[in-house]
């Protein structure tokens, strides 16, 4: 018990002596030991390199998890080191509404077929961005964390300590100073000489670490790499994903659309309904037709042969549409037909031609244009 109490009275007296020396050198009263340059560079590097840490670590969170709640659910399971529960996406919970929307309107009209497909990409995009978090987190969050919670803690502790032992050798100086007796200032220089061997041997510590910053630097770059690695892969699949959509929407337009373009072709004149293949004909359920140029003997079929010579595209007697451009659309070649949004153009189809596709009017121009870019008008 006695010898904690002198160890209680000796370590409130160091603190008491620290205390002065800090109040005194604030108030200009007592000289400070100042660190050199290098040292001074090492330490600004150190807190510049923990802040924006800090910022970039907030920031990447809230682009991976934009609720706050859900934020700081995962915190908390983090701090009581549970496992994060599994959370639906947005764009699952998305496609899980429009499959039970499409199973009520009915899976085989076009709008449940189309509320089927939509609701696919949006389970498979929900479940890219499952994917992307996942990396990100491990992969770039984690290093982050580890740095903040790991070497910043422990270069902080060594800081704290290397300013003590500075207070300690610029409040024994003080007293080599104030000392008169012979053997007041032989204690004094003894107090001095072991103060600043543990203040350099405090100093050279700290200085390592510090200067482990730099591998902090590489490691954190390293994690960088594969972060945007992890986004480049997901908005490329996302991309991918949406692009598979618009070719099966750019399908399904040009089937439903078949049947409204125009309408049935002209009506058979009484010779050719009076012959055999007319008459089988006749029995069959009529069924609409997109109106196209008929083939000439002799001519070549420029559509089948894919390549399309707008000159020799000659438009229907009857079965053209006025159409209004949604978008800009510029021609990929001579065979297409630049479009500027809000105009208006004549659209008709050729036989063999891809659905997703129609040929476009304006004034003299003619060319290919895609139907997705097109509102069909009566």
């Amino acid at each position: 018990m006695e010898f904690n109490v002198k160890k209680l009275a000796s370590d409130a007296g160091v603190f008491f002596s620290r205390a002065m020396q800090f109040t005194e050198e604030k108030l200009g009263q007592a000289e400070k030991t100042e660190l050199d340059a290098h040292f001074e560079n090492l330490l600004a590097r150190a807190d510049c390199t923990k802040n924006w840490t800090e910022k970039i670590l907030r920031q990447t969170e809230v682009l991976l998890q934009p609720n706050p709640s859900a934020r700081v659910e995962e915190f908390l399971y983090e701090k009581l080191d549970r496992k994060v529960p599994s959370r639906v996406t947005n764009g699952e919970l998305l496609a899980q509404y429009m499959t039970e929307a499409a199973n009520d309107f009915g899976p085989g009209t076009p709008y449940g077929k189309t509320l089927i497909k939509v609701g696919e990409t949006q389970r498979r995009l929900g479940a890219a961005e499952r994917e992307f978090i996942r990396s990100a987190s491990i992969n770039f969050l984690t290093p982050l964390r580890n740095f903040l919670e790991g070497d910043w803690r422990t270069i902080s502790k060594e800081r704290r300590i290397l300013q003590n032992r500075r207070l300690d050798l610029d409040a024994c100086k003080a007293r080599l100073k104030k000392a008169k007796a012979a053997e007041a200032k032989a204690a004094a220089e003894h107090e001095l000489r072991l103060t600043q061997t543990e203040f350099d041997r405090q100093a050279e510590v700290t200085r390592l670490l510090l200067e482990g910053i730099s591998s902090t630097h590489v490691n954190h770059l390293r994690c960088l790499h594969e972060f945007v690695e992890s986004q480049t892969n997901y908005y490329a699949q996302c991309y991918q994903f949406m692009l598979d959509l618009q070719k099966q929407l750019g399908s399904s337009k040009g089937e439903i659309f078949s049947g409204t373009f125009v309408g049935n072709t002209e009506s058979a004149s009484p010779a050719a309904a009076a012959s055999p293949p007319a008459v089988a004909a006749t029995t069959l359920p009529a069924v609409p037709t997109i109106p196209v140029v008929p083939t000439i003997v002799g001519v070549p079929n420029t559509v089948a042969e894919g390549v399309l010579n707008p000159n020799e595209v000659k438009p229907p007697a009857s079965g053209t549409r006025r159409a209004r451009v949604l978008y800009d659309y510029e021609a990929a070649d001579s065979t297409e037909l630049a479009l500027l949004a809000d105009e208006m153009i004549t659209v008709y189809s050729l036989p063999g031609m891809d659905p997703d596709w129609l040929i476009g009017e304006r004034g003299n121009q003619k060319g290919k244009v895609p139907v997705t870019y097109l509102e069909l008008l009566s």
